[in-house]
């Protein structure tokens, strides 16, 4: 961070911390959902980013949040802070008898964020409560949660509303957040109506107002809402006026509209402002980190996202081709790979293959250099590949095994002879049991088992395959399902459409996915279930 504030104080700008809030204000827009162990996967993408601040839930608000916090402190992460997220005390009701501030230290998290009133309208209205009384609440709150050791940032909720109708009633609010010890206030834009012009005002004027006061300031933050379709303007505005947290969430999930693009703010800080949020290593894995949190959530990715889009490089012939053949900034205002994004124009039969060059040496795929016609080959068959349907970045494991079957130096560990799956529904009230049979060939022995499962076909088929192997490879008796998610890739063709299957699996030190696609769904996940196997049993699992 002292070299990200070195180069940040040059711009005259404050140092930038992003603070992603996906699980938890992400995780409320329609049609996204996080597994339990989705959740955890992408606090770690989060971590190898080299994003600071992850809001994990609403603390107190369902048992899956509070499992997430649970699951998270059991994991080894970097620099990454998880944070609970909660609500100022009720009126009327102390700290140690309100059971959301209860949950809050039940999570057992380093950080915690609270939100309060700062709109007089929602504290007549939705609190029902005086504006005294709201006062108290968000100090009463701060001092309590800081009184047990835990780091507080303060959401002012409905701030820029707030402002508008009462500037001095709102400063109160975010005062008696301060001076009860709130490290962060984070000014919200709730209801995402505000302009960039009216963000910036504001923040500078919160600023002026904080730092003319002589108590210790502190960290002024933003968290936009993208009603207005102005979310990542109103961040980067903020962040201007002297703003240095930015609350979002990746490639923009939200209530309505969806929040900040934290996705579109990393890149826009870090490539247009010149003040670093991560290494320029790591911002080149950004497309990455973006279409892997889609795969997380079975969301189709945006094509037309700026920087991490596949149209955002894309080129059609004529002039724009021409120019970019002759020099790329002429139509770019970012190089690609920057973001680890590509150029999508047609320049030679090599197109490409520096990317996937780099892909290969990032996953580890390959050791020592390829030849040209090697390279050439690779990316062939990766190009191929996708046009069936394929998609690597959440599949590190299959994109592995792919280059080695691309190369001629992958040998199976077993030959399937054939596999069978029945779904028997038995009664009205009984859940369905799946049963597989599979049969399958080391060498010159020859497995044919069963198993069965009430969890669905998939299941079943999993374990009648580690069955079938455990004989000979009995490592991967360690090996299980965590994850399996289902992607329809031709929605057109209603049944018939053409499915992706991800597959995370882990063998209790370690976590890799898969990817399967076909026309019927149970040999996509298959495909993903082999490969998964077959990582495991390369030395390539723990």
């Amino acid at each position: 961070m002292q070299d990200n504030a070195a180069r940040a104080g040059k711009t005259g700008l404050p140092t930038p911390v992003l603070y992603d809030a996906t699980l938890r204000d992400g995780a409320q827009a329609l049609g996204i959902t996080f597994s339990q162990a989705g959740k955890i996967r992408f606090a770690h993408l989060a971590d190898e980013f080299g994003i600071p601040w992850l809001e994990g839930g609403f603390a107190g608000s369902n048992d899956r949040d509070m499992q997430f916090f649970r699951d998270a402190a059991r994991e080894k992460f970097g620099q990454i802070r998880i944070v609970a997220f909660g609500a100022t005390r009720r009126a009327g009701v102390s700290c140690a008898d309100d059971p959301l501030v209860q949950a809050l230290l039940r999570a057992e998290t380093p950080a915690v964020a609270i939100y309060g009133k700062s709109w007089k309208l929602h504290v007549r209205e939705v609190l029902r409560t005086t504006e005294e009384e709201n006062l108290d609440m968000v100090s009463d709150t701060v001092a309590f949660l800081r009184s047990r050791g835990l780091e507080v940032v303060f959401d002012a909720e409905h701030f820029f509303d707030g402002w508008k109708d009462d500037a001095g009633y709102a400063m109160r609010v975010l005062e008696r957040a301060r001076d009860a010890g709130a490290s962060a206030i984070a000014l919200c834009d709730t209801n995402g109506g505000s302009m960039p012009h009216e963000v910036f005002s504001i923040v500078r004027d919160v600023r002026e107002k904080l730092a003319a006061q002589g108590a210790a300031a502190p960290v002024l933050g933003i968290h936009a809402h993208n009603d207005c379709g102005l979310a990542v303007a109103n961040s980067i505005e903020a962040f201007r006026a002297g703003a240095a947290m930015i609350q979002g969430c990746m490639n923009g999930y939200g209530e309505r509209a969806g929040n900040a693009n934290l996705t579109s703010i990393a890149a826009a800080l870090q490539l247009k402002l010149g003040a670093p949020v991560t290494t320029p290593g790591k911002m080149a894995s950004l497309r990455r980190f973006s279409l892997a949190v889609d795969d997380l959530v079975n969301q189709r990715p945006d094509g037309r996202a700026p920087f991490v889009g596949e149209a955002a490089f894309s080129h059609k012939a004529g002039a724009h081709v021409s120019g970019v053949r002759r020099n790329p900034a002429s139509f770019e205002h970012v190089p690609p790979e920057s973001v680890g994004n590509e150029r999508h124009v047609v320049l030679s039969e090599l197109s490409g293959a520096s990317n996937v060059l780099y892909r290969l040496k990032q996953a580890g795929a390959v050791g020592d250099a390829l030849s040209r016609d090697e390279v050439r080959h690779v990316v062939e068959t990766l190009k191929a590949r996708e046009g069936e349907g394929y998609s690597f970045e959440s599949a590190d494991a299959s994109f592995r095994i792919l280059v080695r079957k691309a190369l001629g130096d992958h040998k199976p560990f077993f030959e399937l002879d054939g596999f069978r799956v029945i779904v028997e529904k038995r009664g009205a009230e009984e859940p369905c049991l799946s049963e597989a049979t599979v049969k399958i060939r080391v060498g010159d022995h020859a497995e044919i088992t069963a198993a069965e499962s009430k969890s669905g076909p998939v299941d079943a088929l999993d374990r009648a395959l580690r069955k079938a192997l455990a004989s000979f490879y009995p490592e991967i008796a360690k090996v299980v399902l965590t994850d399996f998610r289902v992607r329809i890739l031709d929605p057109k063709e209603a049944t018939g459409a053409t499915t992706r299957v991800l597959v995370e699996s882990s063998d209790g030190a370690s976590r890799w996915g898969t990817v399967g696609v076909s026309p019927n769904i149970i040999e996509a996940a298959w495909q993903a279930l082999i490969d998964s196997v077959e990582y495991k049993l390369l030395g390539c699992g723990a």
